[in-house]
């Protein structure tokens, strides 16, 4: 690691690094300072160097040419899906620290490469799931380890949208992606329920999966889409069942008839009390209530207000810095981040049973082997 302030690359200058990790990182040039941007559109990874990066920025189109800057000391992979794992490797074996945007993988076997990657080269390791950082998050995080709730043995992931199908870049795209709002936005509620749970031993999942309403974007919050380039689920639910008995259903869509609209967000419920997150990201409003019975009746309580959206949050500071701070953080303390490998790698097992009992009718059951995880 340099001496100064870490030195970091940007890998990938679309969407998600102009919305959250560069103005992120930007603010936090006391820890670090983006010193290299790659983008396989140059002019991207120009006008990235030109707003964020420093006097001598460099700019590239190949990120392998990127990695040989020894200079370099961490990495953010902000690239389409598809491209995560090999060069979230490629940058471990090159001597960085790496920060990859969510989903981990496309699939759990390039997920695992990257867990065993970081522990070969004994690098850091860890993937974008911001809403961890969310005040009402932390809250509810805290109270569940601290047993106000008792033993927790039923949860919903939240991660449904009524229309808001995200219509550009590659996000219809299967290929680039591995899939649609299942692996794009029901990756955080599950990330979120399992920490909450702190439960990382699935035992087996039942998934279902739909393309019902591609041809259907009236009112679609980011505008009418092309059906003919539809190429992924418009929705996805996943019954989970864990070793302990412990059970979780996952509900996940970018386009659903319902007004019941909660993204990144869980419920849990206990022997001694729930909890759940309300709100509306539409309209940034949210709530954390908490729920048990004292004095022999039925009490709600809410310790957290606001916070409950998928990202932003007008009323703290923003979840993406907050990530971004305790990422560069860990790397120059040597601690551990929030978010670890091995965490997402169970959130992306259980992704991939989904779409696998989805596509072959059957449940698909876990074993000791199959979730290769130490916490």
């Amino acid at each position: 690691m340099s001496n100064d302030t870490l030195k970091i690359g940007i890998i990938g200058c679309g969407g998600i690094a102009n919305q959250k990790h560069m103005p992120a990182l930007a603010k936090l040039g006391h820890l670090g300072e983006m010193t290299a941007f790659c983008d396989v559109v140059e002019e991207r990874a120009m006008k990235a160097a030109k707003e964020f990066g420093t006097a001598d920025a460099k700019v590239y189109n190949d990120y392998k040419e990127l990695l040989k800057d020894e200079s370099i000391d961490v990495i953010h992979v902000l690239t389409p899906n598809l491209q995560h794992s090999f060069i979230t490797v490629a940058a471990l074996e090159a001597g960085k620290h790496v920060m990859c945007e969510k989903p981990m993988a496309i699939n759990s076997k390039e997920a695992l490469e990257m867990v065993e990657a970081a522990k070969r080269t004994g690098k850091k390791l860890t993937i974008g799931y911001q809403n961890r950082f969310r005040d009402d998050s932390q809250v509810l995080h805290k109270a569940s380890l601290a047993g106000e709730f008792g033993d927790i043995y039923f949860a919903k992931a939240h991660a449904i949208r009524r229309r808001a199908v995200p219509t550009w870049g590659v996000f219809l795209d299967v290929e680039q992606q591995g899939g649609g709002p299942l692996i794009d936005i029901g990756t955080h509620a599950l990330d979120l329920t399992l920490w909450c749970m702190d439960n990382y031993q699935p035992h087996s999942v039942t998934g279902s999966v739909f393309h019902k309403l591609a041809d259907k974007h009236e009112g679609n919050a980011f505008g009418p889409w092309n059906p003919d380039t539809f190429g992924v689920e418009d929705s996805a639910f996943g019954f989970i069942k864990m070793q302990d008995g412990s059970t979780i259903i996952l509900e996940c869509s970018w386009a659903l008839n319902t007004t019941d609209v909660r993204e990144a967000m869980t419920s849990l419920c206990g022997t001694e009390g729930g909890a759940e997150m309300k709100g509306n990201p539409a309209t940034g409003e949210g709530e954390l209530v908490f729920n048990s019975t004292k004095y022999g009746k039925l009490v709600e309580t809410k310790p957290a207000t606001g916070g409950g959206i998928a990202y932003f949050d007008s009323s703290a500071e923003d979840p993406g810095v907050i990530e971004a701070r305790q990422w560069l953080e860990c790397i120059i303390n040597d601690t551990e981040p929030l978010v670890k490998p091995e965490q997402a790698l169970v959130v992306t097992q259980i992704l991939e049973a989904i779409y696998t009992s989805a596509r072959t009718g059957k449940t698909v059951e876990f074993n000791q082997d199959t979730v290769q995880v130490t916490l």
